[in-house]
């Protein structure tokens, strides 16, 4: 099951997204949109939200940090 999840450094919600998904042992691709201008505009196309952060498991996007979503996510 592919996961991305998009986030910046300074966000505290994506540190916690990322502890999560690291704590149901969710392999994930992190990426820094602070850093990668097309990964931003790829985010924004995908969510339609400038904000993090964004997280794409299998297709399903979530804006921010979502556990219910999560769940259900990862165990479908």
């Amino acid at each position: 099951m592919p996961v991305k999840v998009y986030s910046t450094p300074t966000c505290p919600w994506c540190t916690v997204a990322k502890k999560y998904l690291t704590s149901k042992n969710v392999k994930f691709e992190e990426v820094d949109v602070s850093k990668n201008r097309e990964a931003a505009y790829e985010m924004v196309k995908k969510s339609g939200q400038r904000g993090v952060p964004v997280i794409d498991i299998n297709g399903s996007i979530i804006v921010g940090f979502d556990q219910a979503t999560i769940d259900r996510l990862i165990h479908a």
